[in-house]
């Protein structure tokens, strides 16, 4: 399994389309596969203890090792990230922004009327606001400066959420792909994913990766093109040409993270 390339285009719109004359054709045969795949291997954890209900895998799930503390679960590393994916919402529509922090705070208010983020929130001081806009303006210059323009033709779409039962509910799959551009429907391979980070990038980052083009072929059946994420603390960028290993070994990623968590359950 080769490495994520590190990118250096001059945008990530750039990177995630790449060049058209290189495309593989439109694979349409892995997904049964992966789903046997992870429906077989599923049974066999099943076996050996049965949970009181559905166990649920998400792409931070992945992320890193579980019980393991991450200073991203923080409610203003929560808060931060919500915030700088409003941006990149934003900036995929072309809408325009006066204040990367006050837009995005005013479009996710908008969505989200209560909630434990949302007092959050609404319960800092001034020093603490200033604070969260600082840090979530820095974030958005950093993706502001390096998205690029997104043409309508590849058909956008922000905020992907995917929600999978595999062995009759025993298991759900949830996802949620902060960008995706390119359609499933034409010979050649086009869709393209991306996760946005507000953390550096390190070993959970590829997992991640990984993830979203497995939920992705799974849901649609249709293997999708590329899948990168961008870190807006650093501004890297890692992307991955998706293909049949990358996805096996995704599944494999997956049974590994569900034995794990029988185990301590």
């Amino acid at each position: 399994m080769p490495s994520p390339s590190v990118s250096s285009p001059r945008t990530i719109v750039e990177a995630l389309r790449g060049d058209r004359r290189r495309r593989p054709r439109t694979e349409r045969n892995c997904a049964p596969g992966l789903r046997a795949v992870l429906e077989d291997g599923i049974y066999e954890l099943l076996k050996k203890v049965t949970p009181p209900e559905p166990l649920v895998v998400r792409a931070s799930s992945l992320r890193q090792p579980a019980r393991t503390f991450d200073i991203s679960l923080s409610p203003h590393a929560r808060v931060r990230g919500i915030l700088v994916n409003q941006v990149l919402r934003l900036l995929s529509v072309a809408a325009p922004m006066s204040d990367p922090f006050d837009d995005a705070l005013r479009a996710w208010r908008l969505e989200v009327t209560s909630g434990e983020l949302r007092d959050f929130v609404d319960q800092l001081d001034g020093d603490d606001l200033a604070r969260l806009a600082t840090d979530v303006t820095a974030h958005s210059v950093t993706l502001m400066r390096s998205l690029g323009p997104v043409s309508p033709h590849w058909l956008a779409r922000s905020a992907v959420h995917a929600h999978l039962l595999l062995c009759g509910g025993s298991v759900v799959l949830r996802d949620v792909v902060d960008l995706m551009v390119g359609t499933t429907n034409g010979d050649f391979a086009s869709v393209a994913l991306l996760d946005v980070t507000t953390s550096p990038l390190g070993e959970g980052a590829e997992r991640t990766m990984r993830y979203h083009a497995l939920i992705q072929t799974l849901r649609t059946g249709v293997m999708p093109l590329r899948t990168s994420t961008f870190s807006t603390a650093t501004g890297d960028m890692w992307s991955l040409d998706v293909d049949a290993d990358l996805l096996t070994r995704s599944a494999h990623e997956v049974l590994a993270t569900l034995s794990d968590v029988l185990c301590h359950a």
